[in-house]
């Protein structure tokens, strides 16, 4: 089956946005067009993401204001598979979270308690914290080594986050540090993990056999998909490079330029 092909008989696009649809704030030129296509030929898409620094209602206006119209519906973030592995594993667990004020409101809307309290603290939940502190790195220390039993989530391990000049660090760099101190790892519910795509499916009602992931990091986005059975796209439009490329051992199922290759294939 050729690369046309494959895109052709997918019916769910899981796209990565940031190195995949925008970088940064710009966005790329065949997006809107993309975006618009999927929508007409009867298929669907949702924006996944890791970055767990901006609400659902965050990345609306965001992307309202880079001219994509979107709705809470057409997201699944690594804040929402947060939720849905607390739910199912910690329910009524006390949160202290080390990240933004919009992933503590994420996790309250979904019905959790959020405190800064390590005395009162059930479990740990980290994520790219855009307004870390170091107040926040020695609380979650001091749970890691005094409570080595804790529940420690993260909602994902990528090392850097790109901005236009380059990258920052991400969650999984804020977590290489605390494992220095520590010696844990937490548990990572966004991807590489499985769930996010599985989440997708299950909300959608589509199968693997139906559902691409697409992305420009081969750790995170193309792992992912392998994961989870999916179609894996790996595009070159962001993180990866031809090198990082050649030395994986993760082999995505196909590598395209950029996004613009799925347009094509899809007109």
């Amino acid at each position: 089956m050729t690369t046309a092909e494959r895109i052709r008989n997918t019916q769910l696009f899981l796209f990565d946005m940031d190195g995949t649809l925008y970088l940064d704030n710009d966005l790329y030129d065949f997006t809107i067009d993309l975006l618009k296509t999927i929508r007409e030929s009867g298929r669907r898409y949702l924006f996944v993401t890791n970055n767990s620094s901006k609400s659902v209602k965050d990345y609306i206006t965001k992307l309202e204001r880079l001219g994509i119209a979107a709705d809470y519906d057409d997201f699944l973030t690594s804040s929402q598979a947060a939720a849905y592995y607390l739910k199912l594993h910690h329910a009524d667990a006390r949160l202290y979270v080390c990240g933004t004020e919009s992933l503590k409101e994420e996790l309250r809307r979904e019905g959790f308690t959020v405190t800064t309290d390590p005395e009162e603290t059930d479990c740990i939940v980290m994520g790219n914290d855009t307004e870390l502190t170091f107040q926040k790195l020695y609380d979650v220390s001091k749970l890691l080594l005094t409570r080595p039993d804790i529940p420690y989530i993260a909602t994902n391990l990528d090392y850097v986050c790109p901005t236009y000049f380059g990258s920052v660090p991400d969650c999984g760099s804020f977590c290489d540090m605390l494992y220095n101190v520590s010696k844990r790892r937490p548990v990572s519910v966004g991807k590489p993990s499985p769930l996010m795509p599985q989440l997708a499916m299950e909300r959608t009602g589509y199968s693997a056999d139906q559902t691409a992931m697409i992305g420009d990091r081969i750790y995170t986005d193309v792992k992912s998909g392998l994961n989870a059975g999916v179609l894996a796209i790996l595009v070159m439009s962001g993180e990866t490079t031809q090198e990082i490329l050649d030395a994986s051992e993760d082999r995505p199922d196909l590598v395209l330029e950029s996004a613009a290759e799925i347009l094509e294939a899809l007109r």
